[in-house]
């Protein structure tokens, strides 16, 4: 039981200090800011894709009205 006592105590030292230092903050916010370039690029390609689905859509009732 001694072990995991001291493994915990090491642990939430090791948190605090992290959460203490601008290190952490700062990995926190660079995690934040690419987190919105994934939303955005996600956001983006969706948009993109239904474009040009549609777009496909569109040469193919011309292309099957040709024959």
């Amino acid at each position: 039981m001694k072990p995991v006592a001291s493994m915990t105590a090491i642990v939430g030292r090791t948190l605090l200090r992290a959460l203490r230092t601008t290190r952490g903050a700062t990995a926190i916010e660079y995690g934040l800011i690419l987190a919105l370039i994934v939303i955005a690029m996600v956001v983006g390609l969706t948009a993109l894709a239904n474009s040009t689905t549609g777009m496909w859509g569109r040469v193919d009732a011309k292309v099957s009205t040709a024959r």
